[in-house]
């Protein structure tokens, strides 16, 4: 399906598809669901091309649009706002930089990319994390060697925590090259679901978020060919992440408020159904709390959207991300003690959508980057560190 052309219009495309899969939500949490079916309605309705070109057939969303469509599905459904979100992150670069001109091997992976989305239904995941590591590209223990004919690359590692397992067409998949000394010399490969040596372990009986279908991931000399290297190039992923780190970093945040904002309704139509708790002081004022918090981390969200879409890469929106990242992961633990003092039991009850979305909620402070890195990054900033240097960081 063929997404609208205003912005206005899939948002309101967003919520008739939040719609759908609000149902899923619960007995998805509770392992009874049949997870493919969210991601079967996304891919159905177009929303796996929202970033993708409009000459390529997608929906052409800037970053701060895609943050706003993010949060109305994660008001419906957190676990598939996550899903679609990781899905978003590996093509986002690609379709952001649509418009330049690049060598020929990587114009055709682009465009074999934009392809199988649009035209394909092909969805798209990032296996990263790693069991010691985790999700940092320093240190990675997962190698790669070209093939001897020179046209492929041989892989093999073993990642953790990777999201749409079994799920996705294609991870991305960084490695380093056997025999580098260099924790930096990184690269990323499409590694197909289907490819030999590639197997899933068990999805993961996760406290929340278990429609993401989090499973670990091995690769057993998995070979892959030359046109699935990212973009053709070896050794530009670690560079990239430094200089524009909004997908890693911030991808999910947009979903995060989206849960955030979902619990705030729950919350207000929880004090609204009694009317000796609508009429209390103490409940209203909290309530009237718990709005401004959300209307400040919107407020610096949009603000950090629209910052990465005027100037990608750039100081002002590198920062902004890791604000808005901060500000939206800081909000579990507050949400958390304001809800359970003002709804009691219906918060810890496995019967009401709070305590779902309470413990959706908490997933935010773990998602990269965590609250301690966003503050880290800031305090570089306002330091004057050079963001740009590798070596500034630990990824």
């Amino acid at each position: 399906m063929t997404l609208p052309d205003n912005i206005d219009d899939i948002l309101q495309a967003a919520h008739q598809v939040g719609r759908k899969l609000a149902p899923l939500a619960a007995d998805i949490d509770a392992g009874r669901g049949d997870i493919r079916e969210t991601y079967r309605i996304l891919a159905d309705t177009g929303f796996l091309t929202l970033l993708v070109p409009r000459r390529a057939g997608g929906a052409g969303l800037g970053f701060a649009d895609y943050w706003r469509v993010l949060s109305v599905v994660g008001f419906h459904n957190g676990a598939a706002a996550l899903g679609l979100n990781m899905h978003s992150a590996v093509i986002g670069a690609l379709c952001e930089s649509a418009d330049t001109p690049l060598p020929p091997m990587a114009e055709r992976f682009r465009s074999w990319l934009f392809d199988e989305v649009v035209n394909g239904g092909k969805m798209f995941a990032s296996a990263a994390s790693e069991p010691v590591g985790g999700a940092k590209m320093r240190g990675l223990a997962t190698r790669y060697h070209p093939t001897p004919d020179g046209e492929g690359f041989v892989i093999t590692g073993e990642k953790s925590f990777v999201s749409l397992a079994g799920i996705a067409d294609y991870y991305a998949v960084p490695a380093r090259p056997e025999g580098s000394a260099d924790p930096g010399n990184v690269s990323h490969f499409l590694v197909s679901r289907h490819d030999g040596g590639v197997t899933f372990g068990e999805i993961h009986n996760l406290t929340a978020m278990y429609g993401t279908s989090t499973a670990n991931m091995t690769l057993d000399h998995v070979t892959v060919p030359r046109s699935r290297l990212f973009l053709g190039i070896e050794g530009m992923s670690l560079p990239k992440l430094i200089r524009e780190p909004h997908w890693t970093i911030a991808g999910y945040t947009g979903a995060y408020l989206g849960i955030a904002e979902a619990l705030y309704q729950a919350v207000a139509d929880h004090v609204a159904a009694s009317p000796a708790r609508a009429g209390s002081a103490v409940l209203q004022r909290n309530l009237g709390w718990l709005s401004a918090r959300l209307l400040a981390a919107r407020s610096l969200v949009e603000r950090a959207g629209e910052a990465v879409d005027r100037g990608r890469g750039g100081i002002e929106a590198n920062t902004m991300v890791h604000a808005a990242k901060y500000a939206v992961g800081d909000l579990a633990p507050d949400l958390h003690r304001k809800v359970v003092s003002m709804c009691g039991s219906a918060a810890v009850s496995r019967s009401k959508p709070l305590e779902r979305l309470l413990r959706e909620m908490q997933y935010g402070a773990v998602m990269p980057a965590k609250p301690e890195e966003c503050l880290e990054y800031l305090g570089k900033a306002a330091l004057g560190v050079d963001l740009y240097d590798e070596g500034a960081f630990s990824w």
